[in-house]
Protein backbone atom coordinates (compact mmCIF):
# COMPACT_ATOMS: atom_id res chain seq x y z
CA UNK A 1 0.00 0.00 0.00
CA UNK A 2 1.71 3.00 -1.14
CA UNK A 3 1.60 6.72 0.98
CA UNK A 4 -0.74 8.50 -1.20
CA UNK A 5 -3.68 5.25 -0.78
CA UNK A 6 -3.10 5.83 3.15
CA UNK A 7 -2.96 9.36 3.06
CA UNK A 8 -6.58 9.44 1.41
CA UNK A 9 -7.54 6.62 3.99
CA UNK A 10 -6.61 8.49 7.14
CA UNK A 11 -8.39 11.89 5.35
CA UNK A 12 -11.91 9.80 4.65
CA UNK A 13 -12.16 9.46 8.48
CA UNK A 14 -11.06 13.33 9.43
CA UNK A 15 -7.15 12.43 10.50
CA UNK A 16 -4.80 14.37 9.34
CA UNK A 17 -2.06 12.21 7.79
CA UNK A 18 1.61 12.76 9.57
CA UNK A 19 4.58 10.94 8.55
CA UNK A 20 3.99 8.72 12.09
CA UNK A 21 0.35 7.98 11.33
CA UNK A 22 1.63 6.26 7.75
CA UNK A 23 3.91 4.49 9.25
CA UNK A 24 1.86 2.69 11.90
CA UNK A 25 -0.86 2.50 9.36
CA UNK A 26 1.10 1.36 6.76
CA UNK A 27 2.81 -1.67 9.75
CA UNK A 28 -0.80 -2.93 10.46
CA UNK A 29 -1.84 -2.98 6.69
CA UNK A 30 1.13 -4.83 5.82
CA UNK A 31 1.19 -7.49 8.25
CA UNK A 32 -0.48 -11.04 8.09
CA UNK A 33 -1.64 -10.97 11.60
CA UNK A 34 -2.89 -8.58 14.05
CA UNK A 35 0.24 -6.80 16.04
CA UNK A 36 0.22 -5.75 19.53
CA UNK A 37 2.44 -2.32 20.49
CA UNK A 38 5.13 -4.29 21.29
CA UNK A 39 4.96 -6.33 17.70
CA UNK A 40 4.80 -2.38 16.01
CA UNK A 41 7.89 -0.99 18.30
CA UNK A 42 10.34 -3.97 17.20
CA UNK A 43 9.23 -3.31 13.43
CA UNK A 44 9.32 0.26 13.79
CA UNK A 45 12.55 0.87 15.23
CA UNK A 46 12.50 4.93 14.04
CA UNK A 47 9.13 5.37 16.56
CA UNK A 48 9.39 5.11 20.45
CA UNK A 49 6.95 3.81 22.24
CA UNK A 50 4.86 6.70 23.21
CA UNK A 51 4.78 7.65 19.89
CA UNK A 52 3.12 4.20 18.32
CA UNK A 53 1.14 4.55 21.35
CA UNK A 54 -0.61 7.71 20.38
CA UNK A 55 -1.07 7.15 17.07
CA UNK A 56 -2.98 4.10 17.92
CA UNK A 57 -4.90 5.56 20.35
CA UNK A 58 -6.35 8.11 17.53
CA UNK A 59 -6.74 5.63 15.14
CA UNK A 60 -8.87 3.92 17.44
CA UNK A 61 -10.87 6.98 18.21
CA UNK A 62 -11.30 7.32 14.75
CA UNK A 63 -12.20 3.95 13.71
CA UNK A 64 -9.54 3.34 11.35
CA UNK A 65 -7.83 0.60 13.51
CA UNK A 66 -9.92 -1.93 15.76
CA UNK A 67 -8.38 -3.70 18.94
CA UNK A 68 -8.78 -6.91 20.75
CA UNK A 69 -7.67 -8.34 24.13
CA UNK A 70 -5.83 -11.66 22.91
CA UNK A 71 -6.59 -13.21 25.54
CA UNK A 72 -3.08 -12.66 27.77
CA UNK A 73 -4.29 -9.28 28.64
CA UNK A 74 -2.50 -7.61 25.41
CA UNK A 75 -4.32 -5.09 23.21
CA UNK A 76 -3.40 -6.09 19.18
CA UNK A 77 -4.33 -4.15 16.82
CA UNK A 78 -5.79 -4.44 12.60
CA UNK A 79 -7.35 -2.11 10.76
CA UNK A 80 -11.11 -1.38 9.77
CA UNK A 81 -12.12 -2.44 6.33
CA UNK A 82 -15.39 0.07 6.15
CA UNK A 83 -13.87 3.35 3.74
CA UNK A 84 -16.39 5.23 5.72
CA UNK A 85 -17.94 5.27 8.95
CA UNK A 86 -17.46 2.19 10.65
CA UNK A 87 -20.14 -0.06 12.17
CA UNK A 88 -18.17 -3.00 13.22
CA UNK A 89 -19.22 -5.37 10.34
CA UNK A 90 -16.01 -6.44 9.50
CA UNK A 91 -15.60 -8.07 13.82
CA UNK A 92 -14.63 -11.81 13.72
CA UNK A 93 -12.90 -14.10 15.77
CA UNK A 94 -9.65 -14.41 16.40
CA UNK A 95 -7.20 -17.10 17.28
CA UNK A 96 -4.15 -16.57 19.54
CA UNK A 97 -1.11 -19.01 19.27
CA UNK A 98 0.20 -20.42 22.67
CA UNK A 99 3.51 -21.52 21.27
CA UNK A 100 4.28 -18.66 18.75
CA UNK A 101 2.38 -16.09 20.61
CA UNK A 102 0.44 -14.27 17.63
CA UNK A 103 -2.95 -13.66 16.73
CA UNK A 104 -4.92 -14.61 13.67
CA UNK A 105 -7.71 -13.71 12.11
CA UNK A 106 -10.74 -16.46 11.76
CA UNK A 107 -12.63 -13.81 9.59
CA UNK A 108 -14.06 -17.26 7.64
CA UNK A 109 -15.98 -18.45 10.95
CA UNK A 110 -19.01 -16.61 11.48
CA UNK A 111 -19.83 -14.68 14.86
CA UNK A 112 -23.21 -16.18 17.01
CA UNK A 113 -26.07 -13.18 16.92
CA UNK A 114 -26.78 -12.01 20.05
CA UNK A 115 -30.03 -10.20 21.67
CA UNK A 116 -29.30 -8.25 24.77
CA UNK A 117 -31.41 -7.16 27.08
CA UNK A 118 -33.83 -3.86 26.55
CA UNK A 119 -31.81 -0.65 27.59
CA UNK A 120 -27.95 -2.12 26.69
CA UNK A 121 -26.01 -1.51 23.89
CA UNK A 122 -23.14 -3.56 21.94
CA UNK A 123 -20.06 -1.23 20.86
CA UNK A 124 -17.82 -4.14 20.29
CA UNK A 125 -17.52 -7.60 20.50
CA UNK A 126 -14.17 -9.73 20.84
CA UNK A 127 -13.53 -13.44 20.53
CA UNK A 128 -10.53 -15.35 21.07
CA UNK A 129 -9.81 -18.62 20.98
CA UNK A 130 -6.96 -20.10 21.95
CA UNK A 131 -4.54 -23.19 21.14
CA UNK A 132 -2.11 -23.77 18.78
CA UNK A 133 -1.58 -22.81 14.75
CA UNK A 134 -0.74 -25.18 11.97
CA UNK A 135 2.56 -24.23 11.67
CA UNK A 136 3.25 -24.93 15.81
CA UNK A 137 1.18 -27.85 15.40
CA UNK A 138 3.42 -29.76 12.93
CA UNK A 139 6.51 -29.13 14.81
CA UNK A 140 5.21 -30.95 17.28
CA UNK A 141 4.60 -34.32 14.82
Amino acid sequence: MNANDLTACLERKGVRPTANRILVLRALRESAYPMSLADLENHLETLDKSSIFRVLTLLLEHDIIHSFEDGRGILNYEPCTSQTTCNHSDAHIHFYCESCRKSFCLEEMPLPEFHLKEGFTMHAVSFVIKGECPQCRKKEV
